[in-house]
């Protein structure tokens, strides 16, 4: 193969052919091949190859970068170029022609700033190892988000877009790791709770004649406090800690505060005592802060902490009331009619020996100790989080006031009418093959409720399928109750003569005998979370819909038996700016009328862009905890949308969203009734993680035997 540099007359005819819609009318391809004739032939086919990718989105932006890469290669390696042309592709999508030009001439500064980014990292890069680690810390689920200021509302955290603090990229990694710790501890540890009888954090701060100076000196006053926690609980990382602040510049403690250093030091230390020590402290000299530290934000704390307590005290109250078998109204004698007294609750906390700082909880109903399930033990643990105790006023079983949502809430569907924008919708990258790399916060999607429909649906499909619904029964009810044989184990209840045999053979051989010659009977216990993926695309209307959703009744009639977490969301759209995904029924709800109402009103609405749906619904299968998570796709045809989502790009995107599902522990599988699904599902989902059902008419029956044989 001839690896010599291309002449110039050769670069040039191959610049007319990927930029002919722009040379032909302005300009001429010699100029530009004359200097690329003067590179190596790698550095000429990296420029060729990517004017032809370009060129497909924009030929004046090819244009633009062609003009600029022999200016670029004496300042850049060849991957940190390619980031250049996706930061210069990223500013053209969202701003316009201009700026991605701008952009491209902007060879100097990007090289500069790109000696910083080799060493730097970004929070897009360790997001899912970061979101791994401060799941593995105790209390409550907590997203991680990019924000201009780091710091917690108690339910995110935010964190620096990019972290180019130190000069080893594995110190900016650990400082990541730290800030998360860091702010974890000040929800775990109490930074914004309230002690009694004294009022919410922003209210005492504001009690002070410079609020800014008493919210700074509490800020390093709580830092020490938590600093010590998280040098007795992790500390392993509390070196991290200390190494990486011995890098940025010590932290020298002002005079005045070498006591409260040491009493907050110790563990019986609170936030109350934080308090304190401001009170004797203000108007002192702060101490510099840790580079880990960040913002305090109270205000958003305290909104996020006001929304959160009202919610789960509903959800508590909700909890007692199905835990006590409480109708919505006050309990009535079936027989006398009369009223009886309400029920008494109380609950009883004990530190957990396994867990330092986690509490045991029991919950007893009229004085009797009850086991609270798994859901509740986590809400009643993140009660205490906020408020340090279950107050008296959550122990009463929610009844006829139980709350409402507020009459002026916004209707997600609204939000289309008139201007667009996008306040509270879900923003999501998306894989463009033809760039290698993904348009950032390129699709909007929000969920909507399905409306509910009062035509009888449910019961003609009930009715339509009574000869198999028996049958189908049966067979899950079988499914739910089975053991498994065990085979090749050390002690059991019966010998494997399979494994003997095999044995006897290796003994004769000379080889060592095996111990595992037995079987053993295991009660299989299913540990299964699976979302249903519903195409609502106007291709599916009329019998495509209807089979739809009558495999979704029969799946559900057989899921109630089997006793699975299942949640069913359907999605649609048009354009990358509206995209909707339908809810359902969610994991937390029961399968009950409302569900089967919004069955039943289920219809065909846009397009099919699948890649923001898969990523969505897979973020909301990672935000449940089971073994075995399922992502099981219903759809009639290929991903396609109005903007040009549709052939290798919308297959391509959605194949990634999927290879990102599998990182993510979200086993998918697609049922299709497409007949060409043979041409793009193999490359899409794999080859075994599909299946084609070619009548539409035995789509619920097969959804039902399909599902039972993926969760065998």
């Amino acid at each position: 193969m001839d690896h010599a540099p291309l002449k110039a007359p050769e670069i040039e005819e191959k610049l007319d052919e990927a930029l002919d819609p722009v040379l032909s009318s302005r300009r001429t391809a010699a100029p530009l091949a004359q200097a690329l004739a003067e590179f190596e032939r790698g550095q000429q086919d990296f420029v060729l190859r990517w004017v032809d990718i370009i060129a497909k989105t924009n030929a004046e932006m090819a244009y633009q970068f062609a003009l600029r890469a022999p200016e670029a290669f004496p300042l850049m390696s060849l991957s940190t170029i390619e980031t250049w042309i996706i930061q210069a592709m990223d500013v053209y999508d969202k701003q316009g022609l201009y700026p991605g030009c701008t952009a491209f001439s902007q060879v100097q500064s990007f090289a500069a700033a790109a000696v910083e980014t080799e060493r730097g990292v970004t929070l897009e890069e360790i997001q899912h190892v970061l979101g791994l680690f401060v799941h593995g810390l105790a209390g409550r689920p907590l997203k991680i988000e990019a924000g201009a200021e780091t710091g917690t509302d108690t339910s995110t955290l935010f964190m620096p877009e990019r972290l180019v603090c130190f000069a080893a990229r594995q110190d900016n990694f650990r400082l990541y790791k730290i800030m998360a710790a860091y702010l974890w501890a000040q929800t775990w540890y109490g930074t914004f709770r309230a002690p009694d009888r004294e009022p919410p954090l922003v209210e005492w701060l504001a009690t002070f004649d410079d609020p800014d100076r008493a919210t700074r000196q509490f800020h390093a006053l709580e830092t020490m406090r938590l600093n010590a926690c998280l040098a007795r609980e992790l500390p392993g990382l509390y070196r991290d800690m200390q190494e990486l602040q011995r890098l940025a510049g010590g932290v020298t403690c002002p005079a005045g505060w070498e006591t409260a250093l040491a009493e907050l030091s110790k563990p019986v230390a609170t936030v109350a005592d934080t308090r304190a020590w401001v009170m004797n402290l203000y108007g002192t000299e702060t101490p510099t802060p840790f580079c880990y530290q960040g913002q305090l934000l109270a205000e958003r704390a305290r909104q996020a902490m006001q929304d959160r307590i009202a919610r789960e005290k509903e959800l508590f109250r909700q909890a007692l009331a199905q835990i006590g078998d409480e109708p919505a109204r006050d309990r009535t004698e079936p027989e006398t009619g009369t009223t009886s007294s309400p029920r008494r609750y109380s609950v009883e906390s004990v530190p957990d020996p396994d867990h330092p700082g986690q509490f045991i909880f029991t919950l007893s109903v009229d004085g009797q100790p009850i086991q609270p399930p798994a859901d509740m033990r986590g809400l009643m643990g993140s009660i205490v989080q906020d408020l340090g105790r279950i107050p008296e006023d959550y122990l009463v079983a929610a009844g006829a006031g139980g709350y409402h949502p507020g009459a002026e809430e916004k209707r997600p569907e609204d939000v289309w009418k008139g201007t667009y924008h996008e306040e509270g919708a879900f923003l999501y990258n998306e894989w463009d093959h033809r760039r290698h790399h993904y348009r950032k916060h390129w699709c909007v999607l929000r969920e909507l409720d399905v409306h509910p429909d009062s035509d009888p649906f449910v019961a003609r499909t009930l009715n339509k399928y009574r000869g198999v619904l028996p049958q189908l029964r049966k067979t899950f009810e079988a499914l739910r109750g089975e053991n498994k044989l065990l085979k090749k184990q050390i002690n059991g209840d019966d010998v494997d003569f399979d494994a003997l045999v095999e044995a006897r053979a290796d003994m004769k051989s000379g080889r060592e005998l095996s111990e595992r010659l037995f079987t053993k009977l295991h009660k299989f216990e299913r540990d299964i979370a699976v979302m249903f993926m519903v195409d609502m695309s106007g291709s599916t209307k009329g019998w495509i819909n209807d089979a739809e959703r009558e495999a979704l009744v029969l799946l559900c009639e057989a899921l109630e038996i089997l006793g699975d977490r299942y949640a069913i969301y359907g999605f649609s759209g048009m354009t990358r700016k509206r995209c909707e995904l339908y809810r359902i029924k969610r994991f937390d709800e029961a399968y009950s009328d409302e569900v089967r109402r919004r069955i039943a009103g289920i219809r065909p609405q846009d397009y099919t862009r699948m890649g923001v749906t898969i990523r969505h619904l897979t973020k909301l299968l990672n935000d449940v905890e089971a073994r075995t998570k399922l992502l099981i796709t219903l759809s009639d045809g290929k991903p396609d949308d109005y903007d040009g989502y549709r052939g290798e790009y919308g297959i391509e995107d959605t194949r990634m969203s999927l290879i990102e599902a599998k990182r993510a522990g979200v086993h998918p599988f697609c049922i299709t009734i497409d007949e060409a699904a043979r041409d793009y599902l193999p490359h899409m989902y794999g080859a075994v993680n599909w299946t084609l059902v070619d009548e539409v008419r035995q789509l619920p029956l097969k959804v039902s035997d399909i599902y039972r044989r993926l969760t065998l």
